[in-house]
């Protein structure tokens, strides 16, 4: 194949969409260290920062997404919408990509329209077990469709779909570090179980509630935790628990190296975004799902039942999760075969090597 390989790769607008974008990116280097790759991202994205991260160059686009709240605002959304489609015609005809990736968000959807009428063969990645809007519409377009779940021939022609998994963040992957030298990492007990919580930035907060209503909980408790509350709500956490003595709960505002807490952890409480399952299912840990109602269409309940449906995850739902959650976290973390067997069927799901996987499919396409 020739060297000179030069690839799009569009989406993003959350972590669940980069990470996997990025892994993608990375595994066609490690094969082709001479391949030219430009992501287009949306303005304003976290994409835009975390790409040139991640050593990448990066296009911006002004698409935004409907606002179904204030219907007339929409004209400046469409007007948006035919703006990032002639910048992304531009960007494809200086650019001369010989393959388009899209892994969802609304750059994605302007990228590869565009990829795909100007004849470029082009591969969607779908991360969630219910499909997203943009994805659904470039379905009939594009030539491959990679996913993460079973069941999704009711969103995708089936002939295009492959079973690829999601990529995952390598570094969680790959620490060296024992259970006991994890926990010690955190200044905890090296021998005690530990419950690692960890709900992302904002959507933290209700996980943030379970915890603060049942401190007398986890004081009088023989179990340890890991506590992300994210840097929004750090501060006023830490306001709030100054004279408390909880030598048992380890709190901090962003772990930088979550493959140590996961290796720490004897049971997982989290949000159910498809980029953290698939950790989850690499790894095999126990998790408890608390899927964010603030999703498009409740994809992370979706996600969640689909592990809950194969007794790999337990669910409880978000407007219960205040008053039951860590009650039934203490539960189940006594309960030894409760855990292998939620460890033994999570793992089951697990599909390793995913950004390789696609990484192939990516350069076939290139004729």
């Amino acid at each position: 194949m020739n060297e000179d390989l030069r690839i799009i790769i569009s989406g993003g607008g959350t972590g669940g969409h980069i990470f996997p974008a990025v892994s993608i990116a990375n595994a066609i280097k490690a094969k082709h260290p001479n391949a030219k790759i430009l992501f287009v991202g949306a303005e304003g994205r976290m994409e835009m920062q975390r790409v040139p991260a991640a050593g990448y160059e990066i296009k911006g686009l002004p698409i935004k997404g409907f606002d179904r709240a204030h219907k007339l605002k929409n004209f400046k959304v469409l007007f948006k919408l035919w703006k990032s489609l002639r910048m992304a015609r531009q960007i494809i005809k200086d650019f001369k990509p010989q393959v388009a990736v899209g892994v969802g968000g609304y750059a994605s959807g302007a990228t590869l329209y565009e990829c795909a009428k100007m004849g470029i063969p082009c591969l969607i990645q779908e991360q969630n077990s219910y499909a997203g809007v943009t994805n659904k519409l470039l379905s009939k377009r594009v030539a491959k469709i990679c996913v993460a779940y079973e069941g999704m021939e009711r969103f995708f022609p089936a002939n295009k779909i492959i079973m690829t998994g999601n990529p995952v963040r390598q570094n969680v992957l790959k620490t060296n570090l024992s259970i006991e030298e994890a926990r010690k990492s955190f200044g905890l007990d090296p021998n005690k179980k530990t419950i690692l919580l960890v709900g992302g930035s904002l959507g933290a907060r209700t996980i943030n509630r379970s915890v603060i209503e049942h401190l007398n909980l986890i004081h009088d408790s023989e179990v340890q935790f890991i506590w992300q509350t994210g840097k929004y709500y750090y501060q006023k956490i830490s306001d709030s628990m100054k004279g408390k003595e909880l030598p048992n709960l380890k709190v901090m505002d962003f772990i930088s190296d979550m493959g140590a807490a996961y290796k720490a952890a004897d049971l997982i409480i989290s949000r159910a975004g498809a980029s953290s399952i698939s950790e989850f299912q690499i790894i095999g840990k126990p998790v408890i799902l608390i899927p964010s109602p603030n999703v498009a269409e409740d994809h992370q309940t979706k996600n969640a039942m689909a592990l809950v449906n194969k007794q790999a995850a337990i669910y409880v739902k978000d407007a219960e999760a205040p008053d039951t959650l860590l009650p039934l976290a203490l539960k189940v973390i006594a309960d030894d075969s409760k855990l292998k067997s939620l460890s033994e069927n999570v793992k089951k799901m697990g599909l390793k090597n995913s950004a390789d996987i696609i990484a192939d499919e990516v350069l076939k396409l290139i004729k």
